[in-house]
């Protein structure tokens, strides 16, 4: 290849070519082996692999999706030595597609705002000496379009322009603190960390949970805190943080939401607990309110959990795992687990995936999931070793840390097993039924599916039902007749705006003649102008604006600028003539003028543009100031 100083872009080139080869070969090997791309580990590696490929790619001059090519091109090339690559291939494309799309979409959007930032660091550079990126800038494009910092380093060293690259990381710094903070805040409320692991130390393991099997159970009070620090003994009315040396209550982690309940103390006292949170691993920390007497270091307690609530939640996370489950069965075994939240009567499951689900997956899901649930599966649990669970084909989430010893949550036998810490129903018919609201992207490849569960689900069901009977009496026919009335209505719908529009545009090409006879000379040009008052769309006021154009002829300087209302805003067109472009006059420059009158804005090009604002009273004066700017 080309190489040395005298090379020049042939040099370059080449480079390039080699990075291509050896990322996408290297993406292609660490997909097989089970990798997604990802913000961290091994997913951040592959991720930056895919999008370098794929940026070089766009720098040979490429601008189409390159990975169909590549990576069939690379595969092939490796297929006999590696056997698992032809069998896993529709797994491994869908995954490497997806991160190309992703990723041109993200270039796109980001890559004008870059241009914005570099040119007016060049700019600067005219005062200060050296063309700099602010961090602020590169932090606003990795924040906001999930442009990377090594990218935006890139691009801009290639037009020779440094990125202050300390204060990025001095606002990634601070954002990354205030997330951690957050999370501490969650997790300790106001008190240090170290306060937690000096009572888990005292109390020789922390909380024995007993929620499993039990909604209730008698325990001592081992610690008591108020605004983080330790009390001996507190006196109602008082925010407390309480810590058992036994507890039923579930602590908020693995998605399930924290339960709710009572603690009655020995000596009358009352806490209304509303979270659970461990801190510290093993120890629960009981938030709530000290509502009615005392509340006493190694007082004997019993606490209650709110058990219909722990159901509501129980039905929701065995659930996730039914759906975890199907869309392994329906969509693809490498649509992973990526987050959950399981709530009272709802679920919400988030799920490493490059696009987005089709409509009968989405029903597929469903469908599979109440079928299941109609059998009335067993769910068990088992703790056995890490080694064994995988071996019996356990589920676990990726990139999470877990002990020698696991806990197994099966659903029917060998049908869905996962590793997991919450609880759940006892079989899949205390459930009842579920009903996916629908499918969503949260970022870049991870997809959400929103479900309804149980009592949220028959709710549902029954609004839609009643929703279906009221349209059904609304457009005269039965439900099932419901989408072919409405197919009708729409059509008739659209043909009737097709033939109101086509009547105003009639209405008003009529009135384009009367425009252009009304033209006025200012200075050398002429001007045609008006103000149509409301109309139905900005397309027909251009249409008229072409049209006045085209009748007073191109070699002569002319300008039309017309004005009206769609809607409730104010729209101006000004189109331009070549002999007026040739004076200089510029229907981008008129356009600016009038919307700064009309409070908006608007651009455009040299011989049309468009405009708007928030004022339609101001229309007849926006017009005015064209003229006076063709004068000046």
């Amino acid at each position: 290849g080309a190489a040395g100083p005298g090379a020049g872009e042939a040099h370059h080139d080449d480079v390039r070519m080699r990075v291509v080869a050896d990322h996408v070969r290297s993406a292609l090997m660490l997909i097989s082996d089970g990798v997604r791309p990802g913000n961290d580990g091994r997913g951040y590696v592959l991720r930056r692999l895919i999008r370098r490929a794929v940026r070089s790619m766009r720098l040979l001059g490429v601008d189409e999706a390159a990975m169909p090519t590549l990576l069939t091109a690379s595969k092939d090339a490796m297929k006999a030595s590696y056997p698992e690559l032809e069998t896993g291939w529709s797994a491994i494309c869908e995954v490497a597609y997806g991160e190309e799309d992703a990723f041109r979409r993200t270039l796109a959007a980001g890559t004008t705002i870059l241009d914005i930032a570099v040119a007016s660091a060049k700019k600067e550079a005219g005062r200060t000496g050296r063309p700099l990126v602010s961090g602020k800038s590169a932090f606003e494009l990795h924040d906001t379009y999930g442009f990377p910092i090594d990218l935006t380093l890139e691009m801009a060293a290639e037009q020779g322009v440094d990125v202050d690259e300390s204060a990025f990381r001095s606002l990634m710094n601070e954002q990354k603190e205030r997330a951690r903070a957050d999370a501490r805040a969650k997790k300790t409320g106001h008190a240090d960390i170290r306060v937690f692991r000096e009572l888990e130390k005292e109390m020789g393991g922390g909380s024995t949970f007993l929620g499993y099997t039990e909604s209730s159970a008698e325990a001592t009070v081992a610690g008591v805190l108020v605004g983080g620090v330790p009390q001996s003994v507190v006196t109602a009315p008082a925010e407390v943080e309480v810590i058992l040396d036994r507890t039923p209550f579930y602590a908020e982690m693995g998605g399930q939401l924290a339960d709710q309940g009572t603690i009655r103390l020995a000596d009358g006292g009352t806490v209304e607990v509303d979270d659970v949170q461990a801190p510290v691993k093993g120890l629960h920390v009981h938030r709530g309110t000290l509502t009615e007497g005392t509340i006493a270091v190694g007082e004997k307690a019993f606490a209650q959990i709110d058990s219909a609530r722990r159901l509501a939640i129980a039905r929701a996370h065995t659930s996730t795992h039914m759906v975890h489950k199907a869309l392994h069965e329906i969509v693809s075994d490498n649509a992973t687990q990526a987050g959950s939240e399981n709530s009272p009567s709802r679920m919400r499951f988030d799920f490493r995936h490059g696009s987005a689900l089709a409509g009968d997956q989405i029903s597929g899901i469903e469908e599979r999931v109440n079928a299941r649930l109609s059998e009335d599966l067993a769910v068990t649990d088992e703790v056995m070793d890490i080694d064994a669970a995988r071996a019996a084909g356990a589920m676990a989430l990726f990139g999470e840390k877990y002990g020698k010893e696991v806990r197994v949550v099966s659903i029917g036998g060998d049908w869905s097993k996962e590793l997991c810490a919450g609880t759940h129903v006892p079989s899949t018919g205390h459930i009842g039924r579920i009903a996916v609201l629908g499918e969503s992207s949260i970022g870049s490849g991870v997809r959400r599916i929103d479900a309804l569960v149980g009592e949220g689900a028959y709710g549902y069901q029954a609004k839609e039902h009643a929703l279906v009977s009221q349209l059904s009496t609304m457009v005269g026919g039965r439900p099932e007749d419901l989408p072919e009335r409405v197919e009708s209505l729409m059509t008739r719908l659209k043909d009737a705006e097709k033939r109101l529009a086509a009547a105003e545009q009639a209405a008003l090409s009529a009135r384009t003649a009367g425009i252009v006879s009304d033209a006025v000379r200012v200075d050398e040009v002429r001007l045609a102008s008006a103000n149509l008052g409301s109309v139905g769309s900005a397309d027909a006021v251009r249409s008229l604006v072409l049209d006045a154009r085209s009748r007073l002829g191109d070699s002569d300087p002319a300008v039309v600028a017309v004005g009206a209302v769609v809607g409730s805003r104010p729209v101006v067109v000004v189109a331009t003539s070549a002999g007026a472009r040739d004076k200089g006059i510029r229907a981008g420059a008129l356009v600016r003028t009038a919307a700064q009158v009309l409070g908006g804005g608007g651009g455009g090009k040299d011989d049309l543009a468009q405009g708007g604002g928030q004022n339609p009273e101001a229309l007849d004066e926006a017009l005015r100031a064209v003229a006076e700017q063709i004068k000046a």
